[in-house]
């Protein structure tokens, strides 16, 4: 009997969202990474972005009619204000004395779409910082751990020793929710840990 499960797209070039796939049992019959402008808009609120952004590389993703296509946005955000990428270290400075000491939080929105069909999951964790000296902020620099990390920063390296406390998922933060991700596929039907 033919194997009739469908061709799973990544659509992200994030090495940490193919390496959480892989928690799954998953590995993408291809990655195709869209290329979208993230510029936020005016006034636009951090989950409202992270989902337009989200939906916005979807739909950018060219598949076949029954391919299963994933993906994934996330973003960093103090009150109301978005932290993205940080340009250069001098932004990475910013950002980092931004969430010194204080709570923030991190949308993870992903997207599937087969066919005419679309599911989209988004997950919020809340993460809190440690007070941190200017010595930890240099040393951290110094890592480039820092470079093309939303909020300056990754919870899976060097910055995890950063954070005190955090309420909701870890996945989530590193780029992927995993319990939101396996339900979405399955239900795209998409079979894990085949």
């Amino acid at each position: 009997m033919p194997d009739s499960a469908p061709r799973l797209i990544l659509g992200s070039g994030s090495p940490r969202r193919l390496e959480l796939l892989g928690q799954l049992g998953l590995t993408p019959h291809d990655i195709r990474a869209p290329d979208i402008d993230e510029t936020p808009r005016k006034g636009e609120l951090p989950r409202v972005y992270c989902e337009r952004i989200t939906a916005g590389k979807l739909s950018a993703v060219i598949a076949d009619e029954d391919d299963v296509v994933l993906c994934a946005d996330t973003t960093v955000a103090v009150g109301r204000r978005i932290l993205g990428k940080p340009a250069d270290a001098g932004e990475a400075v910013q950002f980092l004395h931004l969430l010194s000491g204080r709570r923030h939080r991190v949308f993870t929105a992903l997207g599937v779409r087969r066919g005419a069909r679309t599911w989209f999951r988004t997950c919020e964790t809340v993460v809190k910082m440690k007070v941190l000296s200017d010595t930890e902020v240099n040393g951290y620099l110094a890592t480039d751990d820092w470079r093309g990390k939303a909020g300056a920063y990754a919870i899976q390296g060097p910055a995890g020793a950063f954070v005190s406390w955090i309420g909701g998922s870890f996945s989530g933060v590193v780029g992927l929710p995993l319990h939101e991700t396996a339900n979405v596929l399955q239900a795209a039907g998409l079979e894990v840990w085949r």
